[in-house]
Formats: C-alpha cells, sequence, structure tokens
C-alpha cells in the first residue's frame, strides 16, 4: 500500500475505533488519524504473524478487517497506559 492508503485507512479506521472504544484517545482528527495508520501497521504485523498474511492492498476487506483490529488494539493499550499515569498521579 502507499503512503496515501495508508493515511486513509488510517482516518477510516481511527474514527470507527473511537466509535467502538469512545473516551479512549481526546482530540481531533491528528490524534484518529495517528491512531488509525499505527493500528493499520499494528494489525498488519499480527496479520502477518498469526495467519501468515499481512496487510494486502487498499480495496481488500482484509486489509481493513486488520486494521481495524490494530487500532483497537492500540485504543485500548492507550487506554491502559493512560489510566496508569492518571492513577499514579492522583
Amino acid at each position: 500500500m502507499s503512503f496515501f492508503s495508508y493515511i486513509i485507512v488510517g482516518l477510516v479506521m481511527g474514527t470507527l475505533a473511537k466509535a467502538i472504544l469512545p473516551g479512549r484517545v481526546n482530540g481531533g482528527w491528528i490524534s484518529t488519524l495517528v491512531v488509525g495508520v499505527v493500528g493499520a501497521i499494528v494489525g498488519g504485523f499480527i496479520g502477518d504473524m498469526i495467519f501468515n498474511r499481512g496487510l494486502s492492498g487498499f480495496f481488500s476487506l482484509w486489509t481493513w478487517v486488520l486494521a481495524l483490529a490494530g487500532s483497537l488494539v492500540v485504543l485500548a493499550l492507550y487506554g491502559v497506559i493512560k489510566g496508569r499515569k492518571s492513577s499514579a498521579r492522583s
């Protein structure tokens, strides 16, 4: 996939992940983009390790499913890390 494909997939999957797990990341479209792009990379890595099949192409359903799964993992991990830091300050 090209750089622009990662950005488009990142925006869409970051938005979906924030809708599924609301309240984990505050911010606008930049945080959504970062979560989605990092999630796509993580999802591709997980798919390659578990199923021997990473991100295929922009129009592949497999790519979008892996990107969503990766975005959810990234959001969940961010929520755990953010929760630890806020509870340590209290």
